[in-house]
């Protein structure tokens, strides 16, 4: 999915990478997207989370290899 803006979250644990991906997405506009590159396995579950209780929309998850891949839609 071509996302309208990228965020490399490799390598960074809990929490940073959901700290990371709320500054973003604060600089977005709405309905824009944010694809989010994790090796955290507990971003899967986290960014589910985050989406609920943000109201910003995770339309995509996936698993690429040692990667963890979140799309959210900024509300």
């Amino acid at each position: 999915m071509n996302a309208d803006r990228e965020l490399d979250a490799r390598g960074l644990n809990c929490p940073l990478p959901i700290l990371k991906a709320k500054k973003a997405l604060a600089e977005m506009s709405s309905g824009q997207t944010l694809k989010i590159i994790a090796t955290d396995s507990g971003s899967v579950r986290d960014f589910q989370a985050f989406a609920k209780q943000t109201g910003n929309e995770l339309i995509e998850q996936d698993t690429a290899g040692p990667e963890y891949v979140s799309v959210l839609r900024r509300r």
